[in-house]
């Protein structure tokens, strides 16, 4: 499944990758080839993030699962130890 990016999410990048070149490389890079690189990266890179972000989410909904025991958990077969607990005599 290919990533795609909002149409303003995408512009966004692109300005952020011209920056970049401009801040810190020895030359800048126009609109078309940060387009480009971006695409790339989003080819290349994009599923290995992608894939690591559903892992994260499955490994937090693993334990919210293993907690939820714990939340809603009833005793079984209540129903007589209130009475047992009642008639305890007392000294």
């Amino acid at each position: 499944m290919p990533l795609e990016l909002p149409k303003d999410v995408r512009q966004q990048a692109v300005a952020s990758i011209e920056r970049y070149f401009q801040e810190h490389m020895e030359e800048r890079i126009g609109n078309i080839a940060a387009s480009g690189l971006l695409g790339y990266f989003l080819e290349e890179i994009g599923p290995a993030i992608y894939n690591q972000a559903v892992a994260d989410v499955q490994d937090r909904l693993r334990l919210r699962i293993d907690e939820l025991d714990i939340e809603v958990h009833e005793d079984e077969f209540g129903y007589w130890r209130k009475f047992e607990r009642a008639q305890k005599p007392r000294k």
